[in-house]
């Protein structure tokens, strides 16, 4: 626990990059955004893990993971620090603020997902790993709980109905929670894995030659971009079916992520006795499920569809990440700058379904995540055929 707990905080601070999904709504009510412009948002923070990954992945080969750890820390710190000396007057600033940010998350996640497999007993990286994403759900939770309290009590004083409050008391949180993480980091002693031969940006695009590699990467494009449209898509759609107002329906972005916060624990303990093969295809079977409960479009089963989705999202993530890295640990760095990279998907995805919805209705808008849940259906077949 001694040497895991300084990544788990790492982790904590990653979920601070993934809250940019949660601004959407609230961007939106703020800047008098469409649905386009407020998905812009989800794009400056993951625009960013596109750019950054690979190249991260080869100067953590040549300084150490836990070097690279610090750096995405200390350029989280400068993005929040950002917001709150500057505040948020101005949708350009804002939007500056969060590529800042997801530049740090992305190079927190480049450094962390295979770091864990160095403190890691043998046998409980996977399992690891969802307890990561358990923690770093809490970090994704901390917006919209904000918002969500917030929202409570706008009536009951000026400072509550200041968007400018709102926004601060967010980034103050996570100044503090990024403050407290560096010094964490910067004390922990580790011997970490090395790869084999030379990382370069040549040896990592040679691996998508690899036709299991390249489709582990599509795993991890697909589940982020759909994990986002849920998570920024049905605050949208219980404002405009259900009439829902748009300060109160963060509170199903809260729900959401509780869920899947909620199932990262479970997942953690699952997977000391669940093969991740397994447990990848029962996550896709729930989300698809969850799914099919909105086409009713009644307002308590599309509130429980939204636990559902989230139950069978929680764990896929880990699931990948973690049956790649096992499969060819000689290559964790080259592998790490690839998936993350593929975080990129949670900014081109979201959009499209921001097109469809403007196009269509927001509920058609969902085929588009929905599509992305039945890749991962078939990445999951695949996974247990090729293990028999």
């Amino acid at each position: 626990m001694k040497r895991t707990f300084p990544i788990f905080l790492a982790f904590l601070c990653m979920g601070f990059g993934d809250a940019v999904s949660t601004f959407v709504g609230k961007a939106k009510d703020t800047f008098q955004l469409s649905n386009f412009e407020a998905q812009l948002v989800s794009l400056a923070g993951l625009i960013m893990f596109g750019v950054l990954s690979v190249p991260m992945g080869i100067l953590q080969d040549k300084i150490s993971k836990k070097k690279t750890l610090l750096i995405g820390l200390a350029l989280a710190l400068v993005s929040v620090l950002t917001v709150l000396i500057v505040g948020v007057s101005s949708y350009t600033v804002f939007l500056t603020s969060v590529l800042l940010l997801g530049a740090g998350a992305a190079i927190l996640q480049v450094a962390g997902n295979p770091i864990m497999r160095d403190v890691s007993d043998e046998g409980k990286y996977s399992s690891n790993l969802s307890l990561g994403q358990f923690i770093k759900a809490i970090g994704s939770n901390t917006a919209p709980i904000v918002f969500f309290v917030l929202a409570l009590f706008a009536g009951s004083s000026e400072v509550t109905q200041d968007k400018a409050f709102e926004w601060n008391l967010v980034f103050a949180i996570f100044a503090v929670g990024i403050t407290l993480t560096m010094i964490s980091v910067a004390s922990l002693k580790i011997q970490e894995s090395k790869s084999e031969g030379v990382v370069s940006i040549v040896s990592c695009l040679k691996l998508l030659g690899n036709g299991y590699v390249l489709s582990m990467v599509v795993g991890i494009f697909v589940y982020v971009g759909a994990e986002i449209c849920v998570a920024s898509g049905m605050p949208i759609y219980f404002t405009d079916k259900f009439g829902v107002s748009s300060a109160m329906a963060t509170q199903y972005v809260t729900y959401f992520f509780l869920a899947i916060m909620i199932a990262r624990l479970v997942g953690a303990f699952v997977l000391r006795f669940v093969k991740p093969r397994v447990f990848l295809l029962v996550s896709a079977v729930l989300a698809i499920v969850g799914f099919a409960m909105m086409l009713p479009q009644d307002k308590l089963l599309t509130t429980i569809a939204l636990f559902v989705i989230a139950l069978g999202y929680a764990n896929v993530f880990p699931l990948i990440f973690s049956m790649a890295i096992d499969k060819m640990p000689e290559k964790s760095n080259e592998l790490s700058g690839l998936m993350i990279t593929a975080i990129f998907g949670g900014a081109i995805i979201p959009p499209v379904m921001g097109f469809v919805a403007d196009s269509f209705n927001v509920l058609i808008g969902f085929v588009v995540p929905l599509c992305c849940v039945i890749y991962i259906f078939i990445l999951a077949i695949k996974n247990l055929i090729v293990a028999k």
